[in-house]
């Protein structure tokens, strides 16, 4: 078992192939190949800026599931996996249709990932934990992965471990209506909710404030609601009071993942006991880090180099 501290988290990793150019998909002669999860993104970004990361899935048994689990495992993540011999290791392609603009279809429908039960929780290993991270996406895959979202809170809140939640809406997934009665579920199990602009406003209905949509999200029970605002930052409501943090400019290649990285570096501080405007900072760095190149996780930094963005320096020797 880890030593704490560390954050444990669970859900779904896929196999994850990209075209390296934009353009129609049906016209790439060539795709990268590499994984994607929203839980193991952010669990990347934890250990690389530190803090021990578990992270716990479920995979099939190909070649796929081989390469998520070899992944995860060399960036130093406890990964602790069930392999599924009787489903496919999901899949997701993107399409980079133009330079500012890409779709992902997904192809996970009885994959392993959406089999993750209650029986592949690991108790004492949620009961031993610095803090349980889970996101909107793993309720939505089944009813037996919603299940063991519950159970996990449970375990979690019964050993006074702090539960962190990201919303991460996937309308692919599940209607509006269907996630907000889930979200208003798990909402007052938790400590730290985390939710872009449109996503608080499916759990708590529209603001145009911001502010307004972390109280609405701090009434239904956690203590820190942060609503990521992207090019326009982040606000947080923490214990009542009020924060802000502007966003770290960088010419922007890929956003996906910018919201894991801002998760991974807010909980990373959480973790280390910092303040507020120290989470917030951090985020606002790491989120701009995985903006910088393509991939999910990719370009999430290490520590020492969170202060290399506001340097004037462009060669290092």
């Amino acid at each position: 078992m880890s030593t704490a501290p560390y954050v444990v988290t669970f859900g779904e990793t896929m196999a994850l192939m990209s075209p390296d150019h934009p353009g129609p998909l049906a016209h790439a002669s060539t795709l990268r190949l590499g994984i994607g999860g929203s839980e193991s993104n952010m669990a990347i970004g934890l250990q690389r800026l530190g803090v021990q990361a578990v992270w716990c899935g479920r995979v099939g048994a190909d070649s796929l599931g081989e390469l998520v689990s070899r992944e995860i495992r060399a960036e130093g993540v406890d990964v602790r996996l069930t392999v599924d011999d009787s489903a496919p290791t999901g899949l997701m392609i993107k399409e980079r249709r133009t330079p500012a603009m890409q779709r992902v279809n997904y192809y996970r429908t009885g994959s392993a990932g959406s089999r993750f039960s209650a029986a592949d929780l690991d108790h004492d290993l949620i009961r031993n934990a610095a803090l349980l991270h889970l996101t909107g996406i793993t309720p939505a895959l089944s009813g037996q992965a919603a299940a063991a979202v519950f159970e996990a809170v449970a375990t979690a809140k019964a050993a006074n471990i702090p539960v962190s939640f990201d919303l991460n809406y996937r309308a692919k997934l599940w209607s509006p209506r269907e996630a907000a009665t889930v979200y208003c579920e798990i909402l007052p199990l938790v400590d730290i909710v985390f939710a872009g602009h449109d996503e608080a406003e499916i759990a708590v209905g529209q603001a145009a404030d911001p502010g307004e949509l972390a109280l609405r999200l701090a009434g239904l029970g956690p203590r820190q609601a942060v609503i990521k605002l992207g090019a326009e930052g982040a606000l947080a409501l923490v214990d009542g009071d009020v924060y802000c943090q502007p966003a770290v400019e960088v010419t922007v290649v890929d956003t996906v993942g910018a919201g894991d990285a801002f998760v991974a570096g807010y909980l990373a501080e959480f973790v280390n006991h910092e303040s507020p405007e120290t989470r917030l900072r951090t985020g606002a760095a790491t989120g701009a880090f995985a903006c910088l190149v393509p991939g999910d996780w990719e370009g999430f930094p290490r520590r020492d180099e969170l202060l290399l963005l506001a340097s004037n320096e462009p060669v290092r020797r």
